[in-house]
């Protein structure tokens, strides 16, 4: 995939995301990154779509990464 500037968030998902899960996906992150597994489980925790804990983490510059599914 090619870096062809921001990623550009869906505002359905963006609308979902709270201050709150910003910093609680940040805290998780390593080095500015955070596994798809532990968002996954993140999103499943809170009850919230995984789209909406990808836009979270997207705008906590946050970057997913070992995702096999496809899923952010």
């Amino acid at each position: 995939m090619s870096d062809n500037g921001p990623k550009e968030l869906d505002p359905r998902w963006v609308a979902q995301v709270t201050d709150e899960m910003k910093a609680e996906i940040l805290a998780k992150a390593v080095d500015g990154k955070v596994t798809c597994p532990v968002l996954r489980k993140y999103a499943e925790d809170k009850g919230v779509a995984y789209k909406v804990a990808g836009a979270a983490a997207d705008m906590a510059g946050v970057r997913v990464h070992n995702c096999d599914l496809g899923c952010f």
